[in-house]
């Protein structure tokens, strides 16, 4: 138990990095570091497949979409006038660092000799994923590759430059 809190508190502070950066690189940077994380997590739940998908699909694919969307409009240092929202998002951050801190004081007087959740023994094994994903998910599978093949055609269409 103690490791999720050690490995939140990192993913609460890359996701901070995230927010605060000014460089858009740098805040892209953090993401990855963030979904990396992620993926530390879902091995502690001993679903190394999950982990392994989480790595390629986020951290790999996904943010070199966002590097090359980045790099392509070059949007520079942002402007001055966001400190709403920077208060926003601090607002947000104080608030979910307390829940934490609660989450925390809650589990610490329970006595959860298991050392976690249980669950099956193919629990993130290829064969179940493939299994809960073409039979009970097929329909929000469908979804996100459209959703995703739209984005791609998205890409294509704002990077192409008019001669």
């Amino acid at each position: 138990m103690m490791t999720f809190f050690i490995l939140a508190a990192f993913l609460i502070a890359s996701s901070l990095l995230v927010i605060f950066k000014q460089n858009p690189v740098h805040s892209a940077l953090s993401l990855v570091a963030s979904l990396f994380i992620v993926a530390v997590l879902f091995l502690t739940l001993q679903a190394p497949m999950v982990a392994v998908l989480q790595i390629f699909v986020y951290a790999g694919a996904i943010m070199v979409l966002f590097l090359f969307v980045i790099m392509l409009f070059n949007p520079g240092m942002p402007e001055k006038g966001g400190r709403f929202w920077r208060g926003l998002g601090f607002l947000g951050a104080v608030l979910l660092a307390l829940e934490l801190i609660a989450l925390f004081l809650s589990f610490r007087g329970q006595n959860n000799s298991s050392g976690g959740p249980q669950v099956g023994a193919d629990f993130g094994s290829p064969k179940m994923l493939a299994e809960s994903l073409f039979t009970d998910f097929v329909l929000p599978f469908e979804i996100a590759s459209i959703l995703l093949l739209v984005a791609l055609i998205g890409a294509v269409v704002l990077a192409k430059r008019e001669p």
